[in-house]
C-alpha cells in the first residue's frame, strides 16, 4: 500500500513537531513515500556500526540519520520564516503548487 504524497518535498526546511527531537529543526535530505517518512538533518541521530570496506577502510561507529514519520514535520515558510501548515491551488499556467496559509505565499516546487 502506497501513502499519499507528502506535503513536505526534498530541500524543505521544517520543525519536529513530536518525538525526542521535538523543535529542531533542519532541512530535509530525503523523502521516502512509499513509507511516508522523511530524512532531515540532523534529526533523529543513530550509532550504525559499520564494517571496514574500500571506500570506508576506517569502519568504527558513525552517526546516522534516520526516518521519521512526515506527519511529525510542519513546513517552514521561506518568507515568512514560521512553521506554518500548507495548501494546494492552481497557478495561471495550470500547474499545482503549495502556498502557506499564514501569509499566503506561493512556494515553487
Amino acid at each position: 500500500m502506497t501513502s499519499p504524497k507528502s506535503h513536505i518535498s526534498k530541500g524543505d526546511k521544517v520543525k519536529i513537531l513530536s518525538g525526542a527531537d521535538k523543535d529542531k529543526t533542519g532541512k530535509v535530505l530525503q523523502v521516502l513515500p512509499r513509507s511516508g517518512k522523511i530524512i532531515v538533518e540532523g534529526v533523529n541521530v543513530i550509532k550504525k556500526h559499520m564494517r571496514p570496506t574500500r571506500d570506508n577502510p576506517q569502519g568504527g561507529i558513525i552517526d546516522k540519520e534516520a526516518p521519521i514519520y512526515s506527519g511529525k514535520a510542519i513546513l517552514i515558510c521561506p518568507r515568512c520564516n514560521k512553521p506554518a501548515r500548507t495548501g494546494h491551488k492552481f497557478l495561471a499556467d495550470g500547474q499545482k503548487a503549495r502556498y502557506c496559509k499564514n501569509c499566503g505565499e506561493v512556494n515553487e516546487k
